[in-house]
């Protein structure tokens, strides 16, 4: 069974984020991920971003370069097709927890 987890963004609104197992089928679909530590107290965001198609793995990347530093991090996903719900969704959860993989690329650019 999938375990979920809700997320609050700096709006006060409420996200809530399944685990997947990444070898599963994935839905070609629009989603929200977060790249997480999980821990007792629930998921420390370590990035926050968001893909057109979820199938097409392009968070891949970013989970590697996570586990890096952080072995044990896990990647969460909320569906979700319009393009415009998901980047307020995901600036909302990057304002709240400041996700440091977020915040070196903030920094960068």
């Amino acid at each position: 069974m999938t375990r979920q987890y809700e997320l609050a963004g700096k709006s006060g609104a409420r996200y809530r984020y399944s685990s997947f197992e990444e070898e599963r089928f994935l839905p070609p679909a629009g989603a929200n991920y977060v790249i997480a530590r999980i821990t007792a107290d629930g998921p420390n965001l370590i990035y926050a971003g968001e893909t057109d198609n979820l199938a097409n793995q392009t968070w891949r990347a970013a989970l590697e370069k996570a586990r890096a530093t952080y072995t044990d991090a896990a990647i969460l996903t909320r569906l979700n097709v319009t393009r415009a719900v998901r980047e307020a969704e995901r600036h909302d959860l990057i304002e709240q927890h400041q996700p440091p993989m977020n915040l070196g690329a903030a920094s960068r650019a």
